[in-house]
């Protein structure tokens, strides 16, 4: 069979031209349905059987699977079957055909992922159900340690969590390779139903802490998911204050995101110190934000009542960290904010460590040179 003639297949099986493509397998005779029912196209390897489960044409899949005698088992390059594709696009009608024709439920495509954590990354409760009531198990854990219950956790339906706690109510006590929780993953992409719910139903520690020492509260603030540090204050008591591993506090988290109402509610809010320390070096908001080249996060940093003469243990101020970035608008607002070069510790100044050439001309214009 022609390269143009399977490139026709495909196109016919994408937009469930049923009628037109029995016709053209039926030109073709036996040697071309034979043909199509084991051929992989493109670099992904996916049949014709992918391509009618990832586009909901159930008719197609039929025609397919009886017709052309496809094997719902079938995978790609990634493993993936064509149950996984119907899963992962919410297509129901498919979902319940393919596992009617013994699809197996708990089939994994290339990092471990199953048709339940495909289908859990769409909202669509019906297709969950659907693969549960097949005897998915929603415990299984893919490479990076996720279950179904993370994915879910970090799409943020109310719905599916609460069902998902229902049919396994344990399915909460997991967390991923870097110890990463559920809890953590709402909080990072501010689920703040979904945390609630955790919150109200499934017993996790105040300020768990996964590999880098990173707590949910730091994943809502360092994102500027305030709603949801809130919550985690109020029904957790998780503490505003915390650090992690290398010692940085939200203050500082947040500084690195470049989260400018997230550093209102902590300083004014919470009383937090915006001068801070963190780690063994010393460093500040301040000098983190530099570093990262926010520029409008340093003046807000000033606003707010950052000491911007303030240096690291090392004697460096935030220019030197601005300069360390390569970030010329930071540097500059520094200079013109009135903080001037200067050495740190082992002799070195801010212009010595600019190596951009735009961080170059900023030392060129005109501005303070070293004190």
């Amino acid at each position: 069979m022609d390269t143009n003639t399977l490139k026709l297949l495909v196109k016919l099986t994408q937009e469930g031209q049923l009628s037109s493509l029995e016709e053209l397998l039926t030109l073709g005779g036996s040697a071309a349905v034979q043909t199509v029912s084991s051929q992989h196209l493109g670099r992904s390897g996916d049949t014709l059987l992918h391509y009618a489960a990832r586009h909901g044409h159930l008719d197609v899949v039929e025609y397919l699977v009886k017709r052309v005698g496809m094997d719902v088992e079938v995978y790609n390059n990634d493993y993936k079957r064509p149950l996984h594709e119907a899963a992962s696009m919410s297509h129901w009608a498919c979902v319940s055909y393919l596992l009617r024709e013994g699809a197996e439920v708990d089939s994994l495509k290339k990092a471990d992922w199953t048709p339940l954590m495909m289908a859990c990354t769409r909202r669509n409760l019906d297709v969950i159900q659907e693969l549960l009531c097949h005897g998915a198990d929603p415990a299984l854990r893919n490479k990076d340690g996720w279950n179904s219950f993370h994915i879910a956790c970090r799409e943020g339906d109310p719905l599916v969590v609460q069902h998902l706690l229902v049919v396994a109510p344990d399915v909460w006590r997991t967390d991923s390779k870097t110890r990463r929780t559920p809890l953590h993953t709402a909080a990072m992409h501010g689920c703040e139903e979904v945390v609630r719910i955790l919150l109200e139903r499934c017993g996790y520690t105040p300020d768990s802490t996964d590999s880098c020492g990173v707590t949910p509260f730091m994943d809502a603030i360092r994102n500027g998911h305030i709603s949801v540090a809130r919550l985690l204050l109020e029904k957790h008591q998780a503490s505003p204050t915390a650090a992690d591993i290398i010692g940085a506090h939200p203050v500082h988290q947040v500084a690195v995101t470049g989260q400018e109402e997230a550093l209102r509610f902590l300083v004014r809010d919470l009383n937090v110190d915006v001068n801070q320390r963190a780690t063994d070096i010393q460093l500040t908001a301040l000098h983190y934000t530099a570093k990262e080249g926010h520029t409008s996060t340093i003046k807000t940093l000033l606003e707010l009542g950052a000491d911007l003469h303030v240096r690291d243990k090392r004697g460096r101020t935030a220019l030197h960290m601005a300069c360390i970035g390569q970030h010329a608008d930071a540097a500059r607002t520094l200079l013109q904010l009135g903080l001037k070069d200067s050495e740190d510790a082992s002799g070195t100044t801010a212009r010595q460590l600019a190596k951009k050439p735009d961080v170059v001309r900023v030392f060129e214009c005109g501005l303070p040179h070293p004190s």
